[in-house]
């Protein structure tokens, strides 16, 4: 497979049972994945709500430069579909005929899931090697996302959900809904604020402040939760400062945060 295989929509229907409840795997803000099998292969096949915004000039060209991304820390996309359809919709007690338009992106099959599955209010249920080699092949991948020749990749959305794992606990960034290419890797402003709260550092929901330092922010939480499960935020709130320092720096959370921004 090809990594810019176009599907048509009928044989995504074919390969997912048409949308299945049975072969749903996950939701989301930006769309329903399902397990569908394409020349004897497991993929994940993920069902776009409609776009706001965004016109089908600009879809294909991001679909194009997410395309190019090659890396074992960056879920693989295998292919799209972009079609439209006349289907006729319920309105005010009758039927109407509406252009519907389908957008589906197909990505290679996580056997392992995702990380925040992980995840317990207080731990992370894998051991700490485990949990180390996680930590480092999301710095890899980010590394990648924003070393993008040309025009570097913001993920702007990364969170244990967006980890995913294969079968051998190798992590690959998905879910770049919310990703912006970008000429520089200066900072600049946007009015719109999305993303997931909790992961957005605190220059970008003031003042819309967007740069690579929105994805180390979300990886430094990342890793925090990793190491004291998904309370440690609301725990370590009121820290002081230094004893902050002295506990991530004790868990080597400070030199894996080193590696990943001395890399870029």
């Amino acid at each position: 497979m090809s990594e810019s295989t176009y599907f048509k929509l009928d044989l995504i229907k074919t390969i997912t049972g048409d949308f299945a409840d049975d072969l749903l795997v996950g939701s989301g803000g930006y769309g329903v994945v399902y397990r569908g099998t394409y020349d004897g292969q497991k993929i994940a096949v993920k069902k776009l709500h409609p776009l706001h915004g965004l016109d089908d000039k600009a879809f294909d060209k991001e679909f194009h430069s997410l395309s190019k991304i090659n890396h074992p820390n960056v879920v693989r996309l295998i292919g799209y579909c972009h079609e439209s359809h006349r289907k006729f919709l319920p309105h005010k007690g009758g039927l109407q005929a509406a252009t519907v338009m389908e957008r589906v992106l197909c990505f290679e099959y996580m056997e392992g899931g995702s990380l925040d599955k992980h995840i317990l209010a207080d731990s992370c249920d894998l051991d700490w090697l485990t949990c180390y080699k996680i930590i480092k092949g999301i710095c890899e991948g980010l590394n990648r996302l924003h070393s993008e020749q040309g025009k570097p990749i913001y993920h702007m959305d990364l969170k244990p959900a967006n980890i995913l794992l294969d079968k051998n606990m190798t992590a690959k960034i998905g879910d770049l809904g919310l990703s912006r290419l970008v000429s520089s890797t200066n900072t600049y402003q946007t009015k719109a604020r999305e993303g997931t709260l909790g992961y957005m550092p605190p220059e970008y929901i003031n003042s819309g402040d967007i740069s690579r330092k929105f994805d180390v922010f979300s990886l430094g939480v990342i890793i925090i939760r990793i190491l004291d499960g998904n309370d440690g935020n609301s725990r370590r709130f009121d820290m002081p400062r230094e004893q902050f320092i002295e506990f991530v720096s004790n868990r080597d959370v400070f030199f894996i945060l080193l590696y990943y921004i001395l890399s870029v």
